[in-house]
């Protein structure tokens, strides 16, 4: 069998088998290839399942807490949301965040005594 070989590959033999040989490596590269890819893709896949849901899930919540500032609020402030939604930059704040934030009770100071 008459082949020629450079840097440990077979360019071509007379037999043909060389080439069938060539053509299986390449197949299993390929299929090699394909299935790290796919695995890839799976693991994408949960991860962006995963954020879906997070999302879905803070969604479900923001809704709720929308529904629950309506049913707080008066007409005259539901009235006023589509203007402060059409100028953010307005100074007027939404009813929840005019709410003050409790004060931090500080203890009781000691008295400063000396011993002398």
């Amino acid at each position: 069998m008459l082949c020629t070989r450079v840097s440990h590959q077979v360019i071509h033999c007379a037999s043909g088998g060389g080439v069938v040989a060539i053509d299986n490596k390449i197949e299993q590269a390929m299929d090699l290839v394909k299935s790290h890819l796919m695995y890839a893709v799976r693991e994408e896949v949960e991860v962006l399942k995963e954020q879906i849901k997070e999302l879905v899930e803070r969604n479900s919540l923001l809704e709720r807490e929308n529904a629950l500032l309506k049913s707080l609020s008066n007409n005259d402030q539901l009235s006023q949301l589509p203007a402060q939604q059409a100028n953010p930059g307005s100074t007027s704040q939404p009813p929840a965040a005019t709410a003050q934030p409790p004060q931090p009770v500080q203890p009781p100071q000691q008295p400063n005594v000396s011993s002398a």
